[in-house]
């Protein structure tokens, strides 16, 4: 499976985004993202993975007191089969390149799949802090 990782200079909202972020399940993602509309700017930095020119999944990374929180979308339909684990390798590259210390992510309380989810970043090196978020270190 060959896979791209495209950053998006700016980051805008479009169709790709709402489709793989802004259709998930409720709950999974913060609810601003359904007040976007077409076009507009996204903050943070933003990276695009495609598999024959067809978008699959976002990355998203925001340095904040020298880590790097980050988030992972990835559309259902390319589910199970290592694009979260791409997309998570690439975001610890660009968290290198910037000096991070560490990853971390927040699997809200309200994330359908919140166990499963917060298991897979376990198997991955995450562990909990005392936030409810999940770190390790770069």
């Amino acid at each position: 499976m060959q896979l791209t990782w495209t950053p998006e200079n700016p980051a805008r909202w479009d169709g790709p985004k709402q489709k793989v972020v802004g259709d998930a399940p409720a709950g999974t993602f913060d609810s601003r993202f359904g007040e976007l509309d077409e076009g507009d700017a996204l903050p943070g930095a933003w990276w695009r993975v495609e598999k024959d020119g067809e978008p699959i999944a976002y990355g998203w990374l925001d340095a904040v007191w020298g880590d790097a929180e980050i988030t992972l979308a990835v559309d259902p339909s390319a589910r199970n089969a290592g694009v979260g684990s791409f997309v998570l390798q690439q975001l610890e590259k660009e968290a290198k390149t910037r000096g991070l210390n560490r990853l971390y992510n927040i699997v809200r309380p309200t994330h359908p799949d919140h166990d499963a989810t917060t298991a897979w970043f376990t198997k991955r090196g995450f562990t909990a802090s005392e936030d409810g978020s999940l770190q390790r270190k770069v």
